[in-house]
C-alpha cells in the first residue's frame, strides 16, 4: 500500500489516498503504523476519501486507534496533497470531517501550497455539547482534580473537546503526567484534549498539547483555536493572536462578525513509501 508522510508544524500523519488504496481496518492500521519503534512512526493515519456532499472526505485515526472528529493539521496536509499531487486544482477546497465540511483556503505559488486558511467554523461553548459535565455556556474556570492538585479549565469545542489551563511556564509543566489523568477524567464523556497555556501577552500565548489518544503532540490545529476562544472569553487577549506551539507558530483568528475560528499555517511533504500490512 502506498503511503505519504506529512507534517504541519510537527504533528505528522500517515496519510492514504483511498482514490487508489483500500483499507479495510484502519483501526488497526493507525496502531501499528504509527508506532515509532516498530512501525513507520506519527501522530496517526489520515484517510483521503471520495466525497458526493464536499471536494474530498478526510477521516483520522489517533495512533491509539481511536477515531477523532477534526485535526486543524491534518485538513492543511490533507489541502497540499490533493493540489500538489493533482487532484485537484482549486484553491479553496470544501473538506468533508466528522465535525463537518470545512473550507480550506489555499495559497500557491509556482503550483506549490505553501500556506493553508482554515475556516474551522464556530466554537461551541456549552458544557453539554463540549461535551464535559459542567453546566456553563461557556465553561470558564471549571474545576478539575489531577495528581492530587486542582486546577481551572476552559472547555471549548472545536468539532472535538478541549480543556485549556493556563499555567506560568508551559515549557517547565508536567504535560504528561497532568495531561493523561485529565484526558480520562470522569467529567469527559468523550475524553478530551489538553492545552496548557502560558500568555506572553495579548497576541502571543505559548502552548503545548495533550492530544486525546495520541499523548503529547508538537502541535495541535483544534487545540490552538480552543485555546485563542478561550483566552479572548477569559479577557487575555486580542481575537487575533500567534500561537506558539512545540513545533512553530500557527496564526489564529476568532472573526467577531461571523463567529467563525480561522487557522492558518504551513503543511509539508515528508516522504513516499509502500507499506507491507
Amino acid at each position: 500500500m502506498k503511503i505519504t508522510k506529512m507534517q504541519g508544524l510537527g504533528n505528522d500523519y500517515i496519510y492514504v489516498n483511498c482514490f487508489e488504496e483500500t483499507v479495510k481496518d484502519p483501526v488497526s492500521l493507525a496502531r501499528r503504523i504509527s508506532d515509532r519503534h516498530f512501525g513507520v512512526g506519527s501522530d496517526g493515519l489520515v484517510l483521503i476519501m471520495p466525497c458526493e456532499e464536499a471536494d474530498f472526505r478526510m477521516r483520522m485515526f489517533n495512533a491509539d486507534g481511536s477515531e477523532s472528529e477534526m485535526c486543524g493539521n491534518a485538513t492543511r496536509c490533507i489541502a497540499k496533497y490533493v493540489h500538489d499531487r493533482g487532484l485537484t486544482d482549486k484553491t479553496e477546497i470544501r473538506l468533508m470531517t466528522g465535525a463537518g465540511i470545512k473550507i480550506l483556503k489555499l495559497t500557491v505559488k509556482d503550483g506549490v501550497t505553501e500556506t493553508v486558511r482554515v475556516d474551522m467554523g464556530e466554537p461551541e461553548l456549552e458544557g453539554a455539547k463540549i461535551p464535559v459535565k459542567v453546566d456553563g455556556n461557556p465553561v470558564l474556570g471549571a474545576p478539575v482534580a489531577a495528581l492530587g492538585k486542582q486546577y481551572n479549565m476552559s472547555c471549548v469545542s472545536m468539532g472535538n473537546p478541549h480543556a485549556v489551563i493556563y499555567v506560568d511556564d508551559a515549557d517547565s509543566f508536567d504535560v504528561h503526567g497532568v495531561g493523561a489523568s485529565i484526558e480520562v477524567n470522569p467529567l469527559f464523556p468523550r475524553k478530551t484534549n489538553v492545552e496548557f497555556v502560558t500568555v506572553k501577552d495579548r497576541t502571543h500565548l505559548r502552548m503545548r498539547v495533550w492530544e486525546r489518544g495520541s499523548g503529547e503532540t508538537l502541535a495541535c490545529g483544534t487545540g490552538a483555536c480552543a485555546t485563542l476562544v478561550a483566552t479572548v472569553l477569559n479577557g487575555l487577549c486580542e481575537r487575533k493572536a500567534i500561537l506558539e506551539l512545540n513545533g512553530g507558530p500557527l496564526t489564529v483568528e476568532w472573526d467577531p462578525e461571523t463567529n467563525h475560528v480561522f487557522q492558518e499555517g504551513p503543511a509539508a511533504f515528508v516522504f513516499d513509501t509502500e507499506y507491507e500490512e
